[in-house]
């Protein structure tokens, strides 16, 4: 599955259960909001090597792949709603931060 696929998947669910008045932006930027702070928490404790080592761990790597999937499902979401061609954005994003942070040394 590709993500334009995986956006219209996410519309049809969000269309058989008429959620459209429920995704506007900013509902939809306070549940992504939420989704990364439930992410944050599974690390948070954790020092520098168990955050490197946690998909190591089966019930903290199936928690951490919930939560990034529900970023990335809210996130989709939000960028579909607002009409954001994610994979636009982020090569854009990309290309500014090579001039902002050039390489060293070239």
């Amino acid at each position: 599955m590709n993500l334009d696929e995986l956006i219209q998947r996410l519309r049809d669910f969000a269309d058989a259960r008429d959620w459209e008045p429920y995704h506007t932006p900013k509902n939809l930027v306070m549940a992504l909001s939420g989704e990364v702070g439930e992410l944050t928490a599974l690390f948070q404790w954790l020092t520098p090597e168990q955050s490197a080592a946690a998909m190591g761990d089966p019930e903290l790597r199936a928690e951490v792949l919930d939560e990034i999937a529900d970023v990335t499902l809210y996130l989709a979401r939000l960028a579909d709603m607002l009409g954001v061609d994610l994979l636009d954005a982020a090569n854009a994003k990309i290309d500014r931060n090579e001039l902002r942070f050039p390489t060293p040394g070239r």
